[in-house]
């Protein structure tokens, strides 16, 4: 569960703005002293809210003690998570997208000439997904802009247009009890190398291997488990395939089995966080080895690290032990 660091581009999107007239404003009043901006928080799952309420917290409380030194004025900001016409409005979302012309920001906002004088609500985006730290930084730095601060303004290690951020550590696939999004997995057999006379028994093996994970595999996965057979080949979770030579490297190509995950990592730590495809290939084994097979590298798809990790049947099996019924 390793932090990934980034540099990340923290940007802003330049809006037109006013300000009021020196000489309407009124002989030694400060308009900012008696304006008062309510801030709403729009965090997605009330599981993660409050921390985005408390990130928010804490950015807003940085401009309030530093305004003056850095904008010539004071500020003052109200939160109020659940504000119903609020002025500003923090929104944590999955990717930071129409930002002028910066790609893979962290945030984004309106640069604002005049905070007061903007359309409401005025919105700040955040990705989500970095760590607390990180994610106040990016927050420090889109409410700069919308109090009128550029990436060359003070205070420069808030404002800089980039900033090393860490995500957010999360679990690998190998240390959930399912590594994927959804426990029901789609399967499609592709038995068109099979000979005709083997294709049945080998059609049986491999929903021997399914029912064995379905039944939870002695424990090593939850009972939700379950899968679906699907005639799309392209839209299938697990794909089992009986190609003329196996694909994998650093194997004897003609004879055996192999597997390949593909998974995502938006921690970005070089581990899938959860997979989202897994193809088993068999070559050259006997029809009645195949669930075996099947089953060992089911394995390797639902988080086993080493064999260790995998069902009874999957450890130090012999010759013999594959060609058993091995799933009673």
């Amino acid at each position: 569960m390793r932090s990934a660091v980034v540099v990340a581009v923290l940007a802003a999107v330049v809006l037109a703005g006013c300000s009021l007239p020196s000489d309407t404003l009124g002989a030694g009043t400060d308009p900012w002293s008696e304006t008062e901006f309510v801030v709403a928080v729009d965090a997605g799952p009330r599981d993660s809210a409050d921390n985005y309420t408390a990130d928010t917290r804490a950015a807003i409380a940085f401009w309030e003690d530093n305004a003056q030194q850095y904008l010539g004025h004071p500020v003052e900001f109200t939160l109020r998570a659940d504000a119903e016409d609020p002025d500003v409005v923090v929104r944590v979302v999955a990717e930071v997208t129409d930002c002028g012309t910066e790609e893979h920001a962290a945030g984004c906002a309106p640069l604002a000439d005049d905070l007061r004088e903007q359309p409401k609500p005025v919105t700040v985006r955040v990705r989500r997904g970095f760590d607390r730290e990180s994610t106040r930084q990016v927050l420090k730095h889109e409410f700069g802009h919308i109090l009128g601060q550029g990436h060359d303004d003070r205070p420069a290690d808030v404002m800089m247009a980039k900033s090393t951020l860490a995500t957010e550590p999360r679990p690998d696939a190998t240390e959930r009890p399912v590594p994927w999004s959804d426990p029901e997995l789609s399967v499609y057999v592709d038995a068109g190398n099979v000979s005709a006379e083997d294709r049945a028994q080998v059609r049986e093996q491999v929903g021997h291997a399914l029912d064995y994970y379905a039944d939870g595999a002695a424990g090593t996965v939850p009972a939700n488990v379950s899968f679906r057979r699907v005639d799309d080949r392209a839209a299938a979770d697990v794909v089992i395939a009986f190609p003329d030579e196996l694909p994998c490297e650093g194997i004897d190509r003609s004879r055996g089995s192999c597997r390949q995950l593909t998974g995502i990592d938006p921690d970005g730590d070089g581990t899938s966080e959860r997979y989202t495809r897994a193809e088993i290939y068999l070559t050259g084994l006997a029809p009645d080895a195949v669930g075996w097979h099947v089953g060992r590298w089911l394995g390797d798809a639902f988080g086993a690290a080493d064999e260790s990790d995998l069902a009874p049947p999957f450890r130090d099996a012999s010759y013999e032990d594959r060609r058993s019924t091995w799933w009673r």
